[in-house]
């Protein structure tokens, strides 16, 4: 499967069930203070668990960050 994550094509020969599989493999560490979109749709965190995903999808991951 291939999906496009912040613009950077991924191929996934088994790819992640769901998007939440899918957020435990790209930032196992991190829980909070992270959005997502698929396709430009934001999904929200309730929804990452029943959230499949398809071949070329596009997934924008932003995560919020401290400073000042």
């Amino acid at each position: 499967m291939e999906l496009t994550i912040n613009h950077q094509a991924r191929f996934f020969e088994q790819p992640p069930s769901s998007l939440e599989g899918l957020m435990l493999l790209e930032f196992p560490e991190k829980s909070k203070g992270i959005a997502v979109a698929i396709n430009n749709q934001v999904i929200p965190k309730t929804a990452w668990a029943t959230t499949k995903l398809r071949h070329q999808d596009s997934i924008l991951i932003i995560s919020a960050t401290q400073g000042g």
